[in-house]
């Protein structure tokens, strides 16, 4: 699954439990308005009542209904993106500037450490490890 598409649900999943959940669901149903046009009224009414599990799930210490919720929403960004990978730089966008603003510190680090994101321009080189890494140049 792709990486942006992982951090996104994991984000807007989390997002659902926050006082700026408003926000949260406005972007993301834009993404399906500019996607899916004919599904986005369907995807807001579905994100209130999966707000409402999250909530359930939150009040009751229901971790394996948040990762299941998570899980879906991951699947369907990953079928918008599989659709159309053009896509993804929306959904990064989204991502970036709706979702995570909302997240406290600790859960945007997390959704942070789902994506390694670099940038380099001209003849510059971009090392990224998931752990340990040993670089050899001459």
């Amino acid at each position: 699954m792709d990486p942006i598409v992982l951090a996104a649900g994991t984000a807007l999943v989390t997002a659902m439990v926050t006082d700026a959940w408003q926000s949260a669901r406005e972007g993301v149903v834009a993404l399906w308005r500019k996607a899916r046009p004919e599904q986005a009224d369907a995807v807001q009414a579905e994100l209130v009542e999966v707000r409402g599990q999250m909530l359930e799930a939150r009040r009751d210490g229901d971790a394996d209904t948040e990762q299941a919720l998570v899980g879906s929403w991951q699947v369907r960004l990953q079928q918008l993106l599989r659709d159309d990978p053009s896509l993804a730089q929306e959904i990064n966008r989204v991502l970036d500037e709706v979702l995570t603003p909302v997240l406290e510190p600790a859960d945007q680090a997390r959704v942070g450490s789902l994506v390694i994101k670099a940038k380099a321009s001209g003849h510059s080189r971009i090392y990224q490890a998931g752990r340990d890494q040993t670089i050899h140049e001459r």
